[in-house]
């Protein structure tokens, strides 16, 4: 049938080529999913270098440091005093708490070792002391623990008795703070075994005047001392 005059033919879209309206529509839906997901990958990303798993150097710990990350084996806390042998020092050391029957010294581990202790003693006028005769090695010892609660500075004297009638002796400043103290004797080579070996500690006023206030030994019987 003939069409009328200023009417014209609706235009058909052409078959076997994609339709151009959804070709823009793909294209505008790619590039809102570009934007959203762009932000996200670049902070999951994260600065270069900066994961938690990036690997460290590894630090060994050399044998001669063993000694400073745990704590020093025989730590004499005072420093040397006059008297020592042998290069080893004598007087007050790094304090120990009291205990009563065996002390459990922190000497170098690997070396045979003996300590005999008296008795924990404690005097009326407040001073507790424990003394100890140490055997390491081929050397011996006297080591007392003390702890002075008078309020006055004293003087002790720690002795040690061996074969022979041979004695060693040392006297150590006691101060007046109440916290606990260690005075030890020089150590010198053991003739005979342990047993043959004695250790008595004395405390008494550093002026020197009155009889001591507490005389605490390796071998003391266990009763309060006066």
């Amino acid at each position: 049938m003939p069409l009328h005059a200023g009417k014209r033919r609706a235009a058909r879209p052409r078959r076997g080529g994609p339709d151009p309206r959804r070709l823009r529509l793909f294209a505008l839906a790619g590039i809102v999913a570009c934007a959203v997901v762009l932000p996200f990958a670049v902070a999951s990303a994260g600065p270069p270098g900066g994961g938690e798993n990036e690997a460290r150097p590894a630090v060994r710990l050399q044998p001669q440091d063993a000694g400073r990350a745990t704590g020093e084996a025989d730590g004499h806390g005072a420093g040397p005093a006059p008297g020592g042998i042998d290069g080893e020092p004598a007087g007050r050391i790094a304090a120990t708490p009291l205990r009563a029957g065996p002390v459990r010294s922190p000497l170098q581990p690997g070396t045979a070792t003996a300590v005999r202790c008296g008795p924990a003693l404690t005097s009326p006028g407040g001073i507790e002391a424990q003394t100890c005769v140490v055997t390491q090695g081929a050397q011996t010892w006297a080591r007392t623990y003390y702890r002075n609660t008078t309020g006055e500075p004293l003087e002790s004297v720690l002795s040690l008795m061996g074969p022979g009638g041979r004695t060693v002796r040392t006297r150590c400043a006691v101060g007046a703070e109440a916290e606990p103290g260690t005075c030890e004797t020089p150590r010198g080579r053991t003739r005979g075994g342990p047993a043959a070996y004695g250790a008595v500690a004395e405390f008494a006023s550093r002026a020197g005047d009155g009889p001591p206030l507490l005389r605490a030994g390796s071998n003391s019987p266990r009763e309060t001392g006066s």
